[in-house]
């Protein structure tokens, strides 16, 4: 079976085009920086390797840009849409709906589109993304699998707000969490890397434009940094992380901001970008270089951050065997590797610097011998992990 996967994010979408069940890759790519003047597109096949900037607006524009890539004459890899049997699809947010993947029907997909309120940057290309795939694809099977489904192990005393009972009891405010598919993916990696099935105790820590830390015991999501939609938590490309509520009322009672306007600042104008002017991590990085104080203060900020969330997790676990580094910045800044794991001797964190310079599409340990916990970059691979979740579905 060939499975096209969609892994649609607030500013990006990846692609991996599988032949299941024996997960092979036929060909693979990225558009990212979408929306900005730069934008880029790759793709990636056994023959053929190519980069290129374009003009992407929106995510449709970003589809498009795939389908032509895989239908091409000269770099393509199939001959007519109806060779995709399927479309597996990253859904951010699947409420106390979703619990597990399921087949897309018109009914999955008012749902999904009702879910956008609490995932404004994510479910609207998400839904964006499989909309633009039937009509592509339309002999295709669409799967939805949602990144809130691998959260569900949570204990109530993690995922219950101190707010009255009703609000859980009656509008299931509560916490969810969130890039479930990555967290699943590279614990079940660290694990078994760790050789440790029983007794494990690990923290994902997931950065990219969307950022997100599990506490994952073994092998179930127990914490998770992001709660009712994925606002909170770590400071993140657009996103502002943990707030004090208060200055929201603030800044509407006394500053004159409308909910909408706040809303919108928080979710698209605050994180990285508010602090720094720039969104994308490799800018910061750069200025940072250049001895741009903002952007110098924001990294810090970043990464002390993580830091409490480890020792929390730490905590609520007792005890602590590897951190694990994913995603876009995860897997490639050395500079936030560097800085989170500064100063963590008393949590048994040593990180080993020459270690942390090298790249790799491996997993890799990157800690000290010393140390006493294992510090891991693992590559997530969301779409692998879609794929087979997808296929799982359809097969059954």
């Amino acid at each position: 079976m060939q499975i096209l996967v969609l892994n649609s994010g607030s500013s990006s979408i990846k692609f991996q085009l599988f032949t299941m069940p024996e997960a092979k890759v036929i060909c693979s790519g990225l558009v990212e920086r979408i929306g900005l003047d730069n934008a880029k597109i790759s793709y990636r096949s056994d023959i053929n390797k190519i980069e290129a900037t374009e003009i992407i607006n929106n995510h449709k524009d970003g589809l498009q840009f795939i389908a032509s890539y895989l239908m091409d004459k000269e770099i393509g890899v199939i001959q007519a849409a109806s060779e995709i049997e399927a479309v597996g699809h990253r859904v951010v947010h699947g409420g106390s709906t979703f619990a597990e993947t399921v087949e897309i029907t018109e009914e999955v997909k008012q749902k999904v589109e009702k879910l956008s309120v609490l995932a404004p940057l994510h479910n609207p290309a998400n839904l964006e993304g499989i909309l633009v795939a039937e009509e592509i694809f339309p002999e295709a099977k669409q799967v939805a699998v949602f990144d809130t489904a691998f959260h569900q192990t949570m204990p109530v005393d993690a995922y219950k707000y101190a707010i009255p009972n009703t609000f859980l009891d009656e509008n299931n405010i509560r916490v969810y969490g969130f890039h479930g598919t990555s967290h699943k993916y590279v614990s079940e990696k660290a694990i078994a890397f760790l050789e440790k099935k029983k007794n494990s105790k690990i923290i994902t820590i997931h950065l990219g434009n969307g950022c997100s830390m599990t506490a994952i015991k073994d092998g179930k999501s127990i914490d998770h940094t992001l709660g009712f939609a994925p606002m909170n938590g770590l400071i993140m490309g657009t996103r502002c992380g943990d707030i004090d509520p208060a200055v929201i009322f603030y800044m509407v009672n006394s500053l004159g901001y409308s909910l909408d306007e706040v809303n919108n600042l928080l979710q698209k104008e605050s994180g990285m970008l508010g602090l720094t002017g720039y969104s994308d991590l490799r800018d910061i990085e750069a200025e940072a270089e250049k001895g741009n104080s903002d952007c110098k203060l924001a990294l810090q900020m970043n990464a002390y951050r993580i830091k409490k969330f480890i020792g929390a997790y730490a905590s609520v676990m007792n005890g602590l065997d590897a951190i694990v580094f994913t995603a876009g910045i995860g897997e490639n800044s050395s500079v936030i590797r560097e800085l989170v794991c500064n100063d963590q001797e008393f949590l048994g964190i040593q990180l080993d610097t020459k270690q942390n310079e090298i790249r790799s599409k491996e997993i890799r340990e990157i800690n000290l011998p010393s140390s006493k916990v294992k510090i891991l970059v693992i590559p997530t691979n969301e779409e692998l992990e879609i794929a087979k979740q997808s296929f799982e579905v359809l097969s059954s």
